[in-house]
């Protein structure tokens, strides 16, 4: 009798162990640390997508990936983002936590949001074009007069190169059934694959433990490194606290994911009017550039801080209504 009840009480000592391993935040129960959970999943996602993802592309088409086929290439693109970016973060949220929906936002969001948000990135785009040519003419004139600056110049054009020869593959349309292919590839399969991942699982986890100003931040910034474009790198990062911003204020990743689409979207069909020169590499040439740059800068970001305002204002007077 005395070792029947020793052994229930082993079993039910064991089972609250378990319990207590489990860590309950917010009405969520996690397995692990949620930041230790956002960082596994950075981790793994970088490994599969830069070194998985890459090594099954060179096993297919080789090293001379400029004349591998392109609808090739572009098919590896969307495998290497639905099963090493969408599909990591699906079962990620599965493990980790006990309510993957919430985690991962997935809630219908008022068309009003919607609006809101896609007007601001109808702003938001060219002011970050004409950031990019501001900052692409001050390289310049840097590197002119200073040596230590020419040769980061130099390293970061030699991976710049790198990046522009990927695009051109993906972006490179003859017919009009190689656009839509390439519309799907970059703006659709991104827009789920990435959305889920940063703004769902990454910046789930993130605000669990910390305040949503540094969740939507730490998130943008990795989003951002994750590209791999040094001379966009700044333009990623605030797109990416723009999505954030977005994902945490509607709580749904729909309206995310309309914007990267939005924002892929206008990309190419830039691409397709103007070419790769000026969308890719932009840049201020001479003083009347660089002058009209500056002002659509600052009209476009007048113009963004009004929407943002505006945005908070709609969510203010919706939980006004709600209360």
């Amino acid at each position: 009798m005395e070792k029947n009840n020793r052994e229930e009480n082993k079993l039910e000592q064991n089972q609250n162990n378990k319990e207590r391993k489990r860590i309950s935040i917010n009405g969520f129960e996690a397995q692990i640390s949620p930041i230790t959970a956002a960082f596994i999943g950075l981790i793994g996602v970088f490994f599969l997508y830069q070194f998985v993802g890459g090594l099954f592309t060179l096993i297919i088409f080789g090293f001379d990936l400029n004349n591998a086929p392109v609808n090739g290439l572009r098919i590896m693109t969307m495998i290497s983002q639905l099963f090493f970016i969408l599909l990591p973060a699906i079962l990620f949220s599965k493990w980790f936590y006990n309510d993957t929906k919430k985690i991962l936002k997935l809630k219908i969001p008022n068309y009003k949001e919607i609006v809101l948000f896609l007007i601001g990135i109808f702003v938001l785009t060219p002011l970050l074009q004409n950031y990019v040519s501001i900052q692409n003419h001050f390289i310049e004139k840097m590197a002119e007069i200073s040596p230590f600056i020419n040769s980061i110049k130099s390293l970061l054009d030699s991976l710049n190169s790198l990046v522009e020869k990927s695009y051109k593959n993906l972006l490179s349309a003859k017919t009009i059934y190689d656009a839509v292919f390439v519309i799907f590839v970059v703006s659709i399969v991104p827009a789920v694959s990435e959305e889920i991942m940063f703004r769902g699982f990454i910046q789930g986890s993130f605000e669990l433990k910390l305040r949503a100003r540094w969740a939507i931040i730490i998130t943008a910034v990795f989003f951002g490194f994750y590209h791999f474009n040094p001379y966009g790198l700044v333009p990623l990062i605030i797109l990416g606290l723009y999505f954030s911003f977005a994902a945490y204020m509607s709580r749904s990743i729909v309206v995310p994911m309309i914007l990267h689409f939005t924002n892929n979207f206008i990309a190419i069909i830039m691409y397709f009017i103007i070419g790769d020169k000026d969308l890719i590499d932009p840049s201020a040439s001479g003083v009347l550039d660089i002058r009209m740059s500056f002002f659509l800068l600052i009209l476009f970001a007048v113009i963004f801080i009004g929407i943002v305002y505006l945005i908070f204002g709609y969510y203010r007077k919706k939980k006004m209504e709600f209360i």
